[in-house]
């Protein structure tokens, strides 16, 4: 049976890795299986705890539906039990996310990653509807709330979740969007039922607070400055915390209103960095203005550097 406990530490949030052809409008089979492998094999060997694919920064959005089937097809026979995986399952309508998860129940995913859908704003009685509907119809699967109220265009209040916490497969949330004081309240709910994995900026204090891992993106760029987030916050070394979080922050170069480049244009700077190779971007990301090429080229610089300073002596990773 699933459960919140198997799950703690760093949840890599993958990207579509794309073959060379996948920037291209017409092509129909943009997975490069070849890339997938060779990151998700390396981020296990060095220590991820969960892999959860196809978010927005795994761009279900820009995925035919043959092409998401085959990137979690794969990942979970990659990852072989390894490490929990989560199949991003998010969609434009309650029908579509069914579909999905019952493919993901059928090719051994530990769990599904699932926003509400978020064409139209839903109501906050109809997105608690929509998990417990989705939990009784696939009790055998681990269910991870995705919740991203800017992009999904719903908040989960805290007290919403005294009704979720019913639901025995709930077991996960990906969050970001709550106050120390919300966070706090919120575990006095769902303590024992929903492990919470905060953003990467968060994770001190949020950890001493309840939250049982983070979720990050900058985990493909290499590892191991997060490894030594992770082991710094757990064992209370609270200056070194701070020291690592300040050190990962952003490269500032120069910055742009649009959304959309704040996750997309990641996968610019992990293919600069050189841990894994995601390919280049999918349509309609292909012209990338200058200066987020440029910030990018900028965080996988100071990256490489980050991931020399963080790692345990003496340790090679799997990318080496």
């Amino acid at each position: 049976m699933v459960s919140c406990s198997d799950l703690s530490g760093i949840m890599a949030m993958m990207p579509a890795f794309t073959n060379d052809d996948g920037n291209s409008i017409d092509c129909t089979n943009s997975i490069s299986v070849e890339r997938l492998e060779d990151g998700v094999n390396k981020m296990i060997a060095d220590g991820a705890g969960v892999i959860s694919t196809c978010g927005s920064f795994g761009e279900f959005h820009t995925l035919l539906d043959e092409e998401w089937r085959d990137i979690n097809r794969a990942t979970v026979e990659i990852a072989a039990k390894r490490v929990p995986i989560f199949v991003g399952c998010t969609a434009l309508n309650s029908r579509e996310a069914v579909k999905r998860m019952a493919f993901a129940e059928e090719i051994g995913a530990y769990g599904v990653l699932v926003g509400v859908p978020f064409y139209f704003p839903s109501s906050v009685e109809n997105a608690v509807n929509f998990y417990k509907q989705i939990s009784e119809r696939f009790p055998k699967l681990g269910i991870m709330i995705y919740h991203n109220p800017a992009l999904h265009n719903v908040t989960l209040p805290v007290p919403c979740f005294q009704e979720l916490v019913k639901c025995p497969n709930l077991i996960a949330m990906k969050d970001s969007h709550r106050d120390t004081m919300q966070f706090m309240k919120l575990q006095e709910i769902i303590k024992g039922h929903i492990s919470v994995f905060c953003n990467q900026f968060q994770f001190h204090p949020y950890y001493e607070l309840g939250a049982a891992g983070f979720w990050s993106i900058d985990a493909w760029h290499g590892p191991e400055p997060l490894l030594a987030l992770h082991e710094a916050v757990v064992s209370g070394n609270e200056t070194l915390a701070r020291e690592i979080m300040f050190a990962i922050s952003p490269v500032t170069v120069d910055r742009t209103p649009n959304l959309s480049w704040r996750e997309t244009a990641s996968k610019i700077g992990i293919r600069y960095a050189g841990y894994c190779d995601p390919g280049p971007l999918r349509p309609p990301f292909n012209e990338v203005p200058e200066a987020v090429d440029k910030a990018q080229k900028a965080r996988a610089e100071k990256w490489k550097e980050l991931r020399k300073k963080y790692r345990p002596q003496g340790v090679r990773t799997a990318a080496e």
